[in-house]
This record gives C-alpha cells, sequence and structure tokens, in this order.
C-alpha cells in the first residue's frame, strides 16, 4: 500500500505542478476554449489540461516501475506499458483537437486507433460471464475480444467527455471513481491474484492525476482539460476494468452468487453510471430531435442542476456525491458479505442526494407557499 499510495502522490504532484507550464503553453499557441451558447464560461479559457496529466502518468509509471514490488506489473505482464503509449495517442488526439478542433468522426477514428493500439498490446477482454440461460464463463478468441474491447473503451472515452461541461467535473467523477475501483482491485489482487495488479496501479496513478489537476480546474477553473484529457482519463477508467478481467474473482465471497465473475464490468457501469446515464439520454434526445448524435446542445444533468437553481460549484457538488454513492455502492457487492447492509447504506444515500439536488426547488416551493399564505 506504501508503494500505491507513492505512485499516487508522484502522479498528483506532477500534474499539479506541471499545469501552470501547461497553462502558459496553451495561451501562447492560442489554444483557447472561446465561450459557446452550451459553456458556463464567459471568457475564453486555455486548455490542453490532458497533457499536465499524461505528464504526471508518465512521471508515475516510471516511479512504479523502479519499486519492488510494483515493478512486477510491468515485468508479469506488458498491460501497463500498453495502456501509457495508447494513453499517449489518445492524448495526441485530444491535443490536436484542442488546438484546432477535428469534427466528431475523425475523433471517433482516434479514439479507435488508441483503443486498438492498446488492444494489440495486449489489454483485451479474454473472459466475459453471462449468468442467465445456462452460459455461463465465455471465452473469448480474438474474433469477439478486440471489437468488445474497442466498444468498451469508445463507449467510456465518449461518457467522461459528455460530462466535461462544468468546471472541475470530469476530473472529480473520474477521481472518484478510481478510487472506488481502487478499493475493489486492490482487495481482488490481494486476496486472490497479486499486490502488484496492473488495474489497481492504473486507479492510483488516474487518482493521482485527477486529484493534481482539480485544484487549478475547480470553479473558477484557470485551466480546463479539453479533450485531451477528458478522453485520456476515459481510456484509463476503461483499461481499469478491462485488465481487472483478467484476474479470478471468484475468490470474493459474497452473498451475490455468480456476481463476483462480472463485476469488474458491472464496478466499471457503476463508476461511469452518472455520464453513461448522460451521454446515452443526449443521444436518445438528439436523435429524437432528426440531430447528429454528436452535435452538442445545452440540456445535459448538469445543465438542468443550473436550471433549477444550484450553482455551479453546488451543481458539480452534488454529483460528485451522486457518482460516490453509485460508485462505492458497486464496489461495495464485492467488500461486503451483507445484502441488508448494502441496499440500507446506498439507498439512505440516494435519499439524501435526492433531498440535496432538489434544495432550490424546495425553497421556492417554501417561498411560494409563504407568499400565498401572506
Amino acid at each position: 500500500m506504501r508503494e500505491y499510495a507513492l505512485v499516487f502522490c508522484v502522479a498528483a504532484v506532477v500534474t499539479f505542478l506541471l499545469t501552470p507550464l501547461i497553462r502558459r503553453f496553451s495561451i501562447k499557441i492560442g489554444a483557447m476554449a472561446a465561450p459557446r451558447d452550451r459553456d458556463v464560461h464567459s471568457i475564453p479559457v486555455p486548455r490542453m489540461g490532458g497533457l499536465a496529466m499524461l505528464g504526471g502518468l508518465a512521471a508515475a509509471l516510471f516511479v512504479a516501475r523502479h519499486m519492488p514490488t510494483l515493478r512486477r506489473t510491468f515485468t508479469n505482464s506488458s498491460e501497463t506499458t500498453a495502456v501509457l503509449i495508447a494513453g499517449v495517442l489518445i492524448c495526441a488526439v485530444g491535443i490536436i483537437d484542442d488546438k484546432w478542433e477535428l469534427d466528431a468522426l475523425t475523433k471517433l477514428a482516434g479514439q479507435i486507433v488508441a483503443a486498438g493500439t492498446m488492444v494489440l498490446l495486449g489489454v483485451q477482454i479474454f473472459i466475459f460471464y453471462i449468468p442467465f440461460g445456462g452460459v455461463g464463463t465465455l471465452l473469448l478468441g480474438r474474433d469477439e475480444s478486440v471489437p468488445l474491447t474497442i466498444l468498451l473503451c469508445v463507449v467510456t472515452v465518449n461518457a467522461v467527455n459528455f460530462i466535461d461541461g462544468l468546471d472541475g467535473l470530469a476530473a472529480g467523477v473520474t477521481g472518484i471513481s478510481a478510487l472506488a475501483f481502487f478499493a475493489y482491485s486492490y482487495h481482488l489482487g490481494k486476496v486472490g491474484y497479486d499486490v502488484a495488479f496492473a488495474p489497481t496501479l492504473i486507479c492510483a496513478v488516474l487518482a493521482g492525476i485527477c486529484i493534481g489537476f482539480l485544484p487549478h480546474n475547480f470553479s473558477p477553473a484557470r485551466i480546463i482539460m479539453g479533450d485531451s484529457g477528458s478522453m485520456l482519463l476515459g481510456l484509463l477508467l476503461a483499461s481499469a476494468a478491462i485488465t481487472a478481467t483478467s484476474a479470478d474473482a471468484q475468490t470474493f465471497h459474497t452473498s451475490f452468487g455468480s456476481l463476483p465473475l462480472l463485476l469488474p464490468l458491472v464496478i466499471l457501469a457503476a463508476v461511469l453510471a452518472v455520464p453513461l446515464v448522460d451521454l446515452v439520454l443526449a443521444v436518445v434526445r438528439r436523435v429524437k430531435a432528426g440531430r447528429s448524435p454528436f452535435s452538442p446542445d445545452k440540456k445535459h444533468l448538469h445543465h438542468r442542476l443550473l436550471e433549477i437553481g444550484h450553482s455551479q460549484r453546488r451543481a458539480v457538488l452534488l454529483i460528485y456525491f451522486w457518482a460516490a454513492v453509485v460508485a462505492f455502492g458497486g464496489v461495495s457487492m464485492a467488500l461486503v458479505n451483507s445484502v441488508p447492509v448494502i441496499a440500507t447504506l446506498v439507498g439512505g444515500l440516494v435519499v439524501v442526494a435526492l433531498i440535496l439536488s432538489n434544495v432550490p426547488r424546495l425553497r421556492a416551493l417554501r417561498r411560494s407557499t409563504k407568499s400565498s399564505g401572506g
């Protein structure tokens, strides 16, 4: 655990120190996010924050490679190196977009190339469990594994990209997701695999770069991560889930039957529940209106929270809370062997989240009641 803590700190500190330098560089080359109708900024803001995150990722993995225990994540498999190479590729696509604004199809092609490179270097879903119909565990061949892995990566990348609409939102939600996944993968490695476990290392580094970037990105943001950052974060989250599927999750003894076999993908769905729901609703909304699913609008979850009266900071903190409830609720299925405890805890937190989310409406209703009564 000490080695993971050190790697986390290296990722956070390097990202924190690099971000002001990248901010000045972005201003110098004109990589600025001009205000748009759907944005919350009223003045241009430097982007390309993903470049600082990439620096934090590279520095943390370099340190990990020279540690007594974590070096085994590099010597036992090629997964960690593959993730770094793919991260460089997808961040490069994002940097080009941050400067010259690529069209949606070109960005999608870049995402597929980065994900495909990661797959070719050894990061793939080889085992998939189907809990119904008596199918059980499927061993996937390359014809099934490659497209499924790439699809999962692309969906996750775009889910994170979709919530990057408020200062600090994507970095905070991803950081929370990474911490939740770290708890799961660390326990998985400790009880049934190896404590030097690729997804655990990836999650520690991912949480670190998010924490290091947030002080510069929280409202009012001095820099935004841009597509270079959001796509990098999405790729790292997806790679953590994919590499976790290689371990034997049957070592968990839970009250959920065979669910542990699906936990890596279930937890990925849980930690990404907020952005995934937002992504699906956005696609349905746009297609129903006869528009491209990639066309922007101002009806995302965070925009709706602003509309009902929340400040930008409070809206971000509320979504953090929702993300934590869902993410750690998913992880608790692996770590806590008690359905009633999990149901009670998660149910209580959901009620609190619903009340907090509707505070402005409740205040308006109270004022309206007082006014009509007076």
